[in-house]
């Protein structure tokens, strides 16, 4: 009979975009069941023995999540898990608790970034808080970036003992199958992007403050001046109506940036870009970097802690100093050299498949679970 681990995550697309592959490589020893709330989405996975619906909301709501707790500590101890894995803050505050007063021996939970870092006041140390809560219930602590391990180390919110990062990182690794170079594909993006013979500086991620973009614009802008060849195209929902401002900021160039809105189709919309931006203020790990670099595209990011291994300086990719839109576009004339971003192109898919494969991480998972189960 196969031990079995509960999966906890507040939304069914966590598991969807980051977890699927372990699953499917994890079932071959454990019985896998994840807790999400379900409603309204279509989620289904044949690695997973079984699933269960509850809702934990994202933000802080006493009852509600008094409710989560109990609803889930009643679930977790009917099941009788060996083990409970929690991914992202609130599923791990509630899931861990849940699975502690439900008597659950092994209680993980992984660190995928942190929201504290850039609030203030009151509201950051309520924040971390929270994430000391969680590592003092929890038994076994993951973090998916040593940068971000180090980090929450000088927090104080882990220690060097109690906590660990599988392979070289990144919570999922990426599908090296699936993002491969197409040219067929790239000319078709660039086409109907109207950017066809511009040199693209493209950004994929959901578009807030905490990303960098309004620095992005103002970058742009001054680099456009000098280079009107240039183009950017922002891919990503709008989580913050910050599209007013960067038209704002890039009034003078607005025709040379495009406004793509939410994709389901990272891999072949990337393909368009001759330059991937991420001038994040926070990031727990930047997987939408390795997903980039597999497509032989070169890297413009910030030095933020939780992307100092997602590229190699000067090899893979270039780093500015985060919140520095001077630096900025001074990386973006670095990168107008079409050979420099061949050679670094190619450089970054190497990186990339020498260390993030979904296949490599996925077996991490296994040998982690192995050890702590003793099977």
């Amino acid at each position: 009979m196969k031990k079995k681990i509960c999966f906890i995550v507040a939304s069914p697309l966590t598991a969807k975009a980051f977890l699927l592959k372990h699953f499917e490589y994890l079932s071959e020893y454990f019985d896998i069941y994840l807790v999400a709330d379900f409603e309204g989405v279509d989620f289904e996975s044949s690695y997973l023995k079984g699933t269960k619906s509850i809702s934990i909301k994202r933000n802080i709501t006493l009852t509600d999540d008094a409710a989560a707790l109990m609803s889930l500590r009643k679930y977790l101890k009917s099941m009788h898990f060996d083990a409970v894995q929690t991914v992202t803050p609130k599923a791990g505050l509630i899931g861990i608790f849940a699975a502690k007063l439900a008597g659950i021996k092994v209680r993980t939970h992984i660190f995928t970034g942190q929201v504290w870092h850039t609030k203030t006041g009151l509201f950051k140390k309520i924040l971390k808080t929270i994430d000391r809560l969680i590592v003092r219930a929890a038994t076994h602590i993951l973090v998916d970036g040593q940068s971000q391990r180090q980090f929450l180390i000088k927090n104080g919110i882990i220690t060097d003992k109690n906590s660990a990062v599988l392979g070289k990182g990144s919570i999922s690794g990426v599908d090296t199958s699936r993002f491969v170079p197409d040219s067929q594909i790239r000319n078709k993006e660039r086409a109907e992007l109207q950017v066809a013979n511009k040199a693209v500086f493209l950004f994929l991620g959901r578009m807030n403050a905490d990303k960098g973009l309004l620095d992005l614009a103002e970058a742009f802008a001054m680099h456009h001046k000098k280079y009107p060849e240039s183009a950017l195209v922002l891919v990503g929902p709008d989580e913050e109506n910050i599209t007013p401002k960067i038209k704002e900021i890039c009034k003078s160039c607005i025709d040379a940036v495009v406004f793509y809105g939410h994709t389901s189709k990272p891999f072949e919309v990337l393909q368009a870009a001759d330059v991937f931006c991420l001038p994040s203020y926070r990031e727990g790990f930047g997987t939408s970097i390795i997903e980039a670099s597999l497509l032989e595209i070169p890297i413009i990011s910030s030095d933020t802690y939780g992307l100092m291994e997602t590229i190699v300086e000067g090899e893979t990719g270039l780093r500015h100093k985060v919140g520095d839109a001077i630096e900025i576009s001074q990386r973006m004339e670095q990168m107008m050299d079409p050979e420099l971003r061949q050679a670094m192109g190619k450089n970054a898919r190497q990186y990339v498949l020498d260390n993030f494969s979904a296949e490599m991480i996925s077996k991490e998972w296994v040998a982690f679970y192995k050890r702590i189960l003793k099977l």
